[in-house]
């Protein structure tokens, strides 16, 4: 696909639904006094997922020889922190979501790559392609794996895509490790032929951005260890692969079970590039909740569990998904629009190990095969007009 303009998302269906939405949302901000950004919690937040990545860190080289195991461990910790950084930190900052000041949201944005990842990158991927195209073959990216995967009825079936619900788990561990060394590189470059990057400029000056922050971020986190510490080059080698891949399961797994789920769709653009529902709606339709009651877990993953809310309203911290959740589920169940949710994250993951394994043996989104296995794909919705 050259051209992303070619979907076109009808704007005067549903506007009823969406402007009653947005005027419910804001007036719980209005009448309650507090703003949309972050609140205190995040500086708690703040200090407790950079302790998590960068103490472990020092500490492999203030205790010095230690066993394997405790040298392992504590590049596991080193992965925790990571994620804790992305899924709390980094991701409501790049979405200008933590901070009413832009520098602000920048500066936090910008631990995606003390991380090893590269924020341009990913905020092309995520925000400007995931959210404006959730779930949509050949524009979102997310969706868009390795051969191996197949995470959408629209893409290509492979044989081995029928064991994909067994081996895809620790494929996905290894995301971050691959977005460190690849794709961050090749992302560039597809996203130059998509035209999401503009201009030849654009380009260069992005690829010289990531390669300058891959080389600070290597020589801190590998050149470092491998100069430094008093063990052998292999366990370096192996705890830094570990962190990764700690950092990369977790990532995924949450992400995943917010949109790879059988209750949702798939929705394809008409021969003229119009989508069938509004943007809202569509939202709806391709994103999930799971375990709205554990405070603890909302907390640890940076409200990506209320993945529904973060799509509607990206602007607005995750510090606050829960009290709106009420209020979008209530409009969207008003209005007769889908609002999905798993009670548990145990549940979404069994629900999407149970899709990986539907999309693993559906050859095509015919409607004699969503009769024959529980999955979604851009079937009608009623909705009240």
């Amino acid at each position: 696909m050259s051209e992303l303009t070619k979907f076109r998302f009808p704007t005067k269906k549903d506007k009823d639904f969406i402007s009653t939405l947005r005027r419910r949302v804001n007036d719980y901000f209005t009448d309650n006094g507090i703003s949309k950004h972050a609140n205190t919690n995040i500086f708690i937040k703040m200090v407790v997922m950079f302790s998590l990545y960068f103490l472990p860190f020092a500490a492999l080289f203030i205790l010095g020889d230690v066993s394997y195991w405790v040298h392992i461990a504590l590049w596991g910790l080193v992965g925790l922190g990571a994620a804790g950084i992305g899924a709390n930190i980094m991701h409501d900052a790049m979405h200008n979501a933590s901070f009413a000041s832009p520098r602000a949201n920048k500066l936090m944005g910008l631990s995606m790559n003390i991380i090893g990842g590269h924020a341009p990158s990913w905020h092309l991927q995520h925000n400007v392609l995931h959210h404006a195209y959730t779930n949509i073959e050949g524009a979102d990216l997310d969706i868009d794996g390795p051969p191996l995967l197949r995470f959408s009825p629209h893409q290509k079936r492979r044989k081995v895509h029928k064991f994909q619900h067994i081996y895809a788990w620790f494929l996905y561990s290894l995301m971050t490790l691959f977005r460190t060394f690849l794709t961050d590189f090749t992302n560039l470059w597809q996203f130059r032929a998509m035209g999401v990057i503009k201009t030849k400029e654009d380009f260069r000056k992005l690829l010289i951005d990531a390669i300058a922050w891959k080389v600070i971020y290597f020589s801190i986190f590998l050149v470092l260890p491998l100069a430094l510490l008093p063990v052998p080059i292999w366990l370096t080698i192996t705890g830094f692969v570990f962190m990764h891949l700690v950092t990369g399961f977790i990532m995924s797994v949450v992400f995943q079970c917010a949109h790879i789920l059988e209750t949702c769709e798939y929705p394809l653009p008409d021969e003229e590039g119009s989508m069938e529902n509004n943007w809202a709606v569509h939202q709806l339709l391709t994103t999930s909740n799971f375990s709205p009651t554990s405070k603890w877990f909302s907390w640890l993953v940076g409200g990506l569990n209320f993945q529904v809310e973060h799509h509607l309203f990206q602007g607005i911290s995750h510090v606050h998904y829960r009290k709106i959740s009420a209020i979008v589920s209530a409009t969207a169940d008003e209005f007769g629009i889908q609002y999905n949710m798993e009670k548990s994250f145990f549940s979404a993951i069994w629900n999407h190990g149970r899709m990986l394994r539907a999309l693993g043996r559906m050859n095509d989104a015919s409607p004699s095969q969503l009769e024959a296995v529980p999955v979604r794909v851009a079937k009608p919705t009623l909705i009240n007009n």
